[in-house]
Parts: C-alpha cells; sequence; structure tokens
C-alpha cells in the first residue's frame, strides 16, 4: 500500500515542478499578509521590501528555468509553461517591481500606505501569472479574476477620496459587465465544443455541429477581451480609472495587466479559436482602427497628464491589436514586443508625475511640467526620452515597437490598416511632443516645484527612462526572444 501510495504521489509532486514561481509567490503573499498584523505603520517599509524582494525572487526562478525544462503542460492540460509565458512572466515581476518601488514614497507620504496594498500586487501578479499559463478556459477565467479583484481594491485604496472612490466603482462595475461578456462567450464555445481545454477546442473547432455557436462565442470573447484592454469602443471605464487612481497604482494598472492581457489574446484566440482566426482577425483590425483614431483624437484635447495618458493607451492598444490583426508567428512576435515595450514606457510616464507630485500637489497637469528644463534639467532629459519613446522617435524603443507592429499588419495583408496606423501614428507624436515643448519652452505656471529629492526613486526613474534608449538601440535580442517564443 505504501509502495503504491508512493507511486501515486509521484506525477502530482511532478505537475508541481513547473508552478514553483506560482507557488512560491502565493506563499510569501500569505506570509506576509499575516506579518503585517504584526507590524506598527512606521515598519511597513519591512513588508514593502520583501515583497520587491518577492518578485525578484520569482522572476529570477523563472528566469533560470527553475521547475521545466522544455515547453511543459500540466494539470491535464490547464497550466502550459513555455517560452512565451517565461519572457512575459519574468517581464511582468520586472514591471510590478518598479511599479512597488514608485508606491511607497507617494502613499507613505499621504498616511496611505498599509501592508495591503503590497500583498494586493503580488496577487495581482500571480493572478497575470496564472493567466499567461492558461491552458483552460478555467485557468483564463482564474486569473482573470484574481487579477481584477486586486486591481480594484487597489484603485479605491485612497476611501476619502472620492475621485478614488468613484474610479473604483466604475471599475468594478465595467469590469464585471466585461467578465460576464467573456464567460458567456466561453460558455457558448464549451456548448458548441464540449471542451474547456483549449488545445481541445482548436480539435474540435473545424468541425463543430454547431458553428455558429462557437463563432457567436468567439465574438463575446474578443469584447470581453477589448473591455480588458480598454480598446475603443470599450474604453469607457479606463480614462476615469487611471484618471482617479492614486498615481502609482495608475502606473501598475496600467503597465503590467498589458503583459497578461496579450497572453490572453493568444491563448484564447492565437490557440484555441486558431481555425476561426478568418473572423476575429478582421475583428481585431477593425478595433485596432477605432482605437488608434478614439485614443489619438481625444488625447488632443487633453490639458490633465494622466488622462491625456490614459486616451493615449487606447491608441497603443490599437497598434498592439495591428500584430494581433496581422496574425501567424510574425504578427504575435511583434505584438509581444510591443507589450513589453509598452509596460516599460508606461511605467515611466507615470513615474514622471510620481517624482514630480506632493502631497496636496498631484503634478498631473500637462501646465505643471512647464519650465521643467530651467528648474532640473535632469528630470527633463529623461521625461523627453519617455515621451520621445511614446511618441515613436527613433532611435527610442517605441519606434521599433511601431515599426514591428506595421510590418507584421503589411505581411498579414492589412495594408490599410497599416496606413492607419501610420497617419495616426504621426497625429499622436503631437501630444508627446508638447510635453516636452512645455518642459524646454515655457514658463512655469504659479509657484514652480522641484521634483521629489529622493536619490532612491530618482534612479530608478532615471535607469527606467535610459532604458528606453538603450533598448531603442539594442532591440534585436529582446525581438529574437519574442520571436523564440512563437518559432
Amino acid at each position: 500500500m505504501t509502495t503504491m501510495q508512493a507511486t501515486l504521489a509521484m506525477p502530482a509532486a511532478t505537475e508541481l515542478l513547473p508552478l514553483i514561481p506560482e507557488l512560491v509567490l502565493v506563499g510569501a503573499a500569505f506570509a506576509l499578509l499575516m506579518l503585517d498584523l504584526f507590524l506598527k505603520d512606521s515598519q511597513r517599509v519591512v513588508t514593502h521590501v520583501l515583497s520587491i524582494a518577492t518578485l525578484v525572487l520569482v522572476g529570477g526562478l523563472i528566469a533560470a528555468g527553475v521547475g521545466v525544462g522544455d515547453d511543459t503542460t500540466v494539470l491535464n492540460g490547464m497550466f502550459v509553461r513555455d517560452t512565451m509565458a517565461d519572457v512575459l512572466k519574468v517581464t511582468t515581476c520586472v514591471v510590478s517591481a518598479i511599479a512597488l518601488l514608485f508606491v511607497w514614497p507617494y502613499l507613505r507620504e499621504r498616511g496611505l500606505y498599509k501592508g495591503e496594498v503590497s500583498v494586493l500586487m503580488l496577487f495581482a501578479v500571480l493572478g497575470m501569472m496564472l493567466l499567461t499559463s492558461a491552458g483552460s478556459l478555467i485557468m483564463v477565467y482564474l486569473g482573470l479574476e484574481l487579477l481584477a479583484l486586486s486591481s480594484y481594491a487597489l484603485v479605491a485604496i485612497d476611501r476619502d477620496n472620492k475621485l478614488a472612490s468613484e474610479a473604483a466603482m466604475k471599475y468594478f462595475v465595467l469590469g464585471a459587465l466585461a467578465s460576464g461578456l467573456l464567460l458567456y462567450g466561453m460558455s457558448l464555445v464549451y456548448g458548441a465544443t464540449g471542451s474547456l481545454d483549449l488545445a481541445a477546442i482548436r480539435e474540435a473547432a473545424p468541425g463543430v455541429a454547431q458553428p455558429m455557436l462557437l463563432l457567436t462565442g468567439v465574438v463575446f470573447m474578443v469584447a470581453g477581451i477589448s473591455f480588458k484592454f480598454g480598446a475603443a469602443p470599450f474604453h469607457m471605464w479606463l480614462p476615469d480609472v487611471y484618471h482617479g487612481a492614486p498615481t502609482p497604482i495608475t502606473l501598475f494598472i496600467g503597465s503590467a495587466p498589458k503583459l497578461a492581457a496579450f497572453a490572453m489574446v493568444v491563448r484564447l484566440l492565437g490557440f484555441g479559436a486558431a481555425p476561426l482566426a478568418e473572423h476575429w482577425q478582421p475583428m481585431l483590425a477593425v478595433l485596432a482602427a477605432l482605437s488608434l483614431v478614439v485614443g489619438n483624437v481625444i488625447a488632443l484635447m487633453q490639458t490633465n497628464l494622466k488622462r491625456m495618458l490614459a486616451y493615449s493607451t487606447i491608441s497603443h492598444v490599437g497598434f498592439l491589436f495591428l500584430g494581433l490583426a496581422g496574425g501567424g508567428a510574425e504578427g504575435y512576435a511583434a505584438a509581444m514586443f510591443y507589450a513589453i515595450s509598452y509596460a516599460l514606457m508606461a511605467t515611466a510616464a507615470f513615474g514622471a508625475i510620481v517624482l514630480l507630485a506632493r502631497r496636496g500637489f498631484e503634478a498631473d497637469n500637462i501646465d505643471d511640467f512647464k519650465g521643467l528644463n530651467a528648474r532640473d534639467p535632469w528630470s527633463a532629459g529623461m521625461v523627453l526620452c519617455v515621451m520621445a519613446s511614446l511618441a515613436g522617435i527613433p532611435p527610442f524603443l517605441g519606434f521599433w515597437a511601431k515599426l514591428a507592429v506595421l510590418r507584421a499588419a503589411i505581411n498579414g495583408g492589412m495594408l490599410w490598416l497599416a496606413i492607419v496606423g501610420v497617419v495616426f501614428a504621426v497625429i499622436g507624436a503631437f501630444y508627446y511632443l508638447r510635453v516636452i515643448k512645455v518642459m524646454y519652452f515655457d514658463e512655469p505656471v504659479g509657484e514652480p516645484v522641484l521634483p521629489r529629492d529622493d536619490r532612491a526613486l530618482r534612479l530608478v526613474f532615471g535607469v527606467n527612462a535610459l532604458g528606453l534608449l538603450v533598448l531603442g538601440v539594442f532591440w534585436n535580442p529582446l525581438m529574437a526572444w519574442c520571436q523564440a517564443a512563437f518559432a
């Protein structure tokens, strides 16, 4: 009996090996949750430092390939660990660690930093990692809801702020609607194919008895995915949430989750619904065009920097959809490259606001950056790198990201969409260049405010901003990793 029990236990233990990073992360999150009960407010830095250390450890485990050799599928196909998952997870850990570094000084200064902030961020990262490795509709929904519920709570962390509370309510209500659409689509796909496993759905899709039921399910899934991305016309939650949430929380929810959302598209559509690509690729093309038009045109009229970046996010989602609509290994690799590039650019863009903000002064208006070069040339130079990269000016990282998705769209037979992308890339450059213009050529409005005198924060922001230039010059290795994920 003992031998039989050992024999039966061995496969279960073996199947847990690819999940070692996730198990370490969830164990650390629960441990920090318990530890925080015994800490005073003056000791919260312990939770903060340990949270960053956890993300570094988890990212290191994934990069070192702990628990997996080649592509691995465990838990009856529910969990997939492959090259795409590992690259996205490592990037997610890096971006989330950067977000945590920006969170601490901002929330501590306002008396908002509680231990649950770090813990919620760790649970959100866990949701992203599960979503990235999903091999089943159940795992997709589990990861998505873990990410979403943690994000709702983070947006509402400033409970006495009416703007933040309103943003959290909008996020919750519209997020629930998006989850409902996605779940309904999944139920229709299950009804048509009789399986929750994405590999089985892919095999069953060409010969289903009710193809219209399956196609309707895919349509609802595309709508749910578009809500989660913030693609037009499903973008109504995004500007208000980005504006209302505390800036470092906006930094977090506006960067790392885009990586998980990209993985969700690839798992659900690029793999599970691959036989229906001729139907869902035109849908993504239309959504890409709408996002480019709506995001860029409305961003031109914004005076609040957080709202401008929110609408620009919609346009960046449009560029990401360019690669996905192009399809194929080239299209997915280009979209993945764009998702990683945008996540790094978004952390730096919102980090610039955190760097300038003070208690009682959010520094979230474009006018707040007027004359920044005269006050602090170093900070102005770093912000210039960020805005130039977002605008797609060579040799910054954003240029190569845009070029990659445009080329993928052309090679995928979407020349008209690539033309739309080029036109609105030029239009979109205006509002980024406007920020550069006010920093270097305008006089300050009111009493000039210097950037925060925090060497650690300035160092993190500087590394993030200069990284966009360095990665722009040496972009080939990053693109090679993305291409290897779909080789």
